[in-house]
């Protein structure tokens, strides 16, 4: 518990960085999958769908506690807004709102790494009470 609480900017970027791959893997997976299979009536597994509700309850709480210890006034909302976009883009993905690329959900989650990785390098407070110099 104390290694989340004092590395949720490493845990955050991590947590980005896989669902990443798993957004870069899946196509290729399935493709590779179809591939073997002479029938086509097997769905995705259940388990590989909810691994995007993994990796945003992760990164949920990343950023939840990130956004408590950052002496950056800018870091904040640009946490939260990425990963806003990233949960509508996975949610979307589910119910199909709106029809947007694969790719969409890369830039959401690039910016989660990059934010995340910005933080940690720059924008830590030092003390029990966050200072709020503006970063």
């Amino acid at each position: 518990m104390i290694f989340v609480k004092q590395r949720t900017d490493t845990l955050g970027a991590l947590a980005s960085a896989i669902c990443l791959i798993h957004c870069i893997a899946t196509p290729f997976i399935f493709i590779a999958q179809s591939c073997t299979v002479t029938c086509c009536h097997e769905e995705t597994p259940t388990w590989w769908k909810f691994i995007d509700y993994f990796f945003l309850i992760i990164s949920f709480f990343a950023i939840k506690r990130s956004t408590q210890t950052t002496s950056s006034k800018w870091i904040k909302p640009a946490l939260w807004i990425s990963w806003c976009i990233l949960f509508f883009i996975i949610i979307n993905e589910k119910f199909q709102w709106l029809s947007l690329s694969e790719s969409s959900i890369y830039f959401p989650a690039l910016s989660l790494i990059i934010l995340h990785l910005y933080n940690k390098k720059y924008c830590q407070c030092n003390t029990n009470k966050c200072c709020t110099t503006n970063g």
